[in-house]
């Protein structure tokens, strides 16, 4: 099927208008009409090629929010015109242990991502900055949030699963004292998902201007990072930390903060590595440095039910898809409370 999408041709070229052939829908798929994509900064990182492994044409966008269409005979679980979402995967191996149980981002033998193919190589594949998408029903997503909240929903599929599963996979919730690191895309789902556990939520921030942000997000309290007096306070108080910051910083910073057992889990993924921890920070509190990567379809699900139940969508600008290289380049700036979404109607 013809679609309509927009692509990098290189990792120097400006996204522009690109066709390209999606297929027809097989017994197990699902053919969505996309509504809405999110602007996530690993569209920016693969469409410029900074995690070297770009497959072009680059068709960017994994934070898919659309309407059914059509669906294979042997699909049971979407009919056409449910509502319906896709986000960062749209196959995996089925039979390796992550996959058995249900952890298919952790896929041994590679996912295939929403764009830019299996992860250790093989076909190209096109994402969300497109007309539609067909995917199979295994892969797809059941939305239950109010039609009038679908843009600010597809966010979720990135944001939102990237910080409920190590959230939820260290144990946020009440009792639990939860830092976040940094104000943005990710951070914000972290403040608003931490919150709704019921954990006590502290935001670690460069900016003064984003305490009352942060406050009204959800945040208990609001700690400017650069404040030494601050950080200062904050030393050895912290269960988890949920460091979301996409940029080399110095991890001492953070890990200072945590008990005796605390865990630092980085879900930002930089284009250069973080300057190395010291060792000590880690070995005289049995401290923990982790990472976590998006989520299962089982979590995923269990994500967006979860926002659902507790009115939780993203914070969200609107654009129209020829805006996309300007906003690339706000995004870089911070520029943006708190993420892109793209009006798919505006790609004719």
């Amino acid at each position: 099927m013809q679609t309509k999408a927009y692509a990098a041709q290189s990792a120097s070229s400006a996204l522009a208008p690109f066709d390209l052939q999606r297929r027809a829908p097989g017994p197990e798929d699902v053919q969505i009409d996309i509504l809405f994509c999110g602007v996530c900064h690993s569209d920016l990182h693969t469409a410029r090629n900074e995690w070297k492994n770009t497959l072009y044409p680059s068709v960017p966008g994994h934070e898919i929010v659309g309407r059914v269409v059509a669906v294979g005979d042997k699909v049971r679980s979407f009919r056409v015109g449910d509502l319906a979402g896709v986000g960062c995967m749209v196959d995996s191996c089925g039979h390796c242990h992550s996959c058995e149980e249900g952890e298919e981002q952790y896929c041994e033998n590679g996912f295939t991502g929403t764009y830019n193919g299996p992860l250790f190589g093989g076909e190209n594949t096109y994402g969300g900055y497109s007309q539609s998408i067909v995917v199979r029903e295994s892969f797809v997503l059941r939305v239950r949030h109010a039609e009038q909240d679908l843009a600010s929903v597809a966010p979720l599929l990135c944001a939102g699963i990237t910080t409920y599963s190590p959230l939820r996979h260290w144990g946020a919730g009440p009792g639990r004292r939860v830092g976040i690191v940094g104000l943005g895309g990710l951070g914000h789902m972290g403040v608003k998902i931490a919150h709704a556990m019921g954990a006590h939520v502290v935001l670690f921030t460069t900016s003064t201007r984003k305490i009352a942000d942060g406050k009204r997000l959800g945040a208990d309290e609001v700690c400017v990072s650069t404040d030494r007096d601050q950080m200062a306070a904050q030393a050895n108080r912290f269960d988890f930390i949920l460091n979301t910051v996409a940029a080399p910083h110095n991890l001492d910073d953070y890990l200072q903060l945590l008990k005796r057992d605390g865990t630092m889990t980085l879900v930002g993924a930089p284009a250069e590595p973080h300057p190395s921890p010291g060792v000590f920070n880690l070995i005289l509190r049995r401290r923990q440095l982790a990472g976590s990567l998006i989520g299962g379809i089982r979590e995923t699900q269990e994500m967006l039910d979860f926002c659902a139940q507790h009115d939780i969508v993203s914070d969200i600008e609107m654009i129209p898809i020829d805006y996309i290289n300007t906003a690339y380049e706000r995004m870089l700036k911070s520029d943006v409370k708190y993420r892109f979404v793209i009006d798919m109607a505006s790609l004719e």
